[in-house]
């Protein structure tokens, strides 16, 4: 009995630890990027993941102690998977008294009936998943529209654009829309995986499995987070001071001629005039 229960006080400790370590990550994004404002509707997307569970419940924590009053509605979209648990996340959010919607929409017949057996399906069904929430975002008023993407995430996109698509970029923790209309933000933006793992399996969430793209191999997503994992694995910490990195760009020194006016770029008259005196 003594040894149970100092299991359970130890178990309480991590999770508390945690907690504060999520929450502390999360308000500091809100605060750096100004995610969320006050008066703010903000539609919690939840897809039944360990990442979008963590990041209603740290948004739900928040809210309470927040010195701005903001509204969170979590919003599922069932994409009509055969076999989804469509009881799951009713019973869960009705239990956490939060309002909610689920929006049914059948994108899982249209990815398998685009994408050829065997070809990777995420693009597609990213997409048809995006137009489906924003669309429903204005439907319902929301000002900000949350997804539960977290550093690593950032950080193997930005390896994937670099690799696939010769692009340096990423995913930003806030962003606007390309028709304007939305404002997107990433709570998780700071907070790591593997924290994010280890709350979720100790708050015992109710984890739906996703059947599009959850049990496909040799991602080219799943290829980076094995690379960066190895990274990390072999030298501890690289991965934050690779996130300081996207956090602190230097365009004078990189090649985009659109970023940054190298044509421009001259020796002043003064420095000139020094510089031939020097030579004298």
């Amino acid at each position: 009995m003594i040894m149970n229960s100092e299991i359970d006080r130890k178990e309480k400790l991590e999770l508390n630890k945690l907690q504060k370590r999520l929450r502390r990550n999360t308000g500091q994004a809100i605060a750096d990027f100004n995610m969320i404002e006050d008066g703010d509707k903000v539609m919690v997307c939840l897809s039944g993941g360990k990442d979008s569970y963590t990041m209603l419940d740290i948004l739900c924590n928040l809210q309470k102690s927040a010195p701005i009053s903001f509204e969170i509605v979590a919003v599922n979209l069932d994409q009509k998977q055969p076999g989804f648990p469509e009881h799951v996340l009713p019973a869960y959010l009705d239990e956490l008294g939060v309002n909610y919607h689920i929006l049914e929409k059948d994108t899982y017949s249209i990815v398998k009936e685009l994408v050829p057996e065997g070809k990777t399906t995420c693009g597609l069904c990213s997409r048809l998943r995006r137009g489906s929430l924003y669309g429903f975002a204005e439907e319902i008023g929301a000002t900000k529209i949350a997804l539960g993407h977290h550093r690593d995430d950032i950080l193997e996109t930005l390896f994937l654009n670099m690799f696939f698509g010769g692009k340096l970029k990423s995913m930003p923790p806030k962003l606007l829309s390309d028709d304007g209309k939305h404002v997107v933000i990433r709570p998780l933006a700071y907070c790591k995986e593997s924290d994010i793992e280890q709350y979720s399996l100790r708050k015992a969430f109710p984890i739906i499995p996703c059947n599009l793209c959850g049990s496909q191999e040799n991602l080219q997503r799943q290829v980076v987070k094995e690379m960066l994992q190895g990274w990390e694995k072999q030298y501890p910490g690289r991965l934050d001071t690779m996130f300081s990195a996207v956090q602190n760009v230097v365009p004078s020194h990189l090649a985009d001629t659109d970023l940054f006016d190298f044509k421009g770029l001259t020796q002043s008259e003064d420095a000139f005039k020094r510089l031939n005196l020097i030579s004298l």
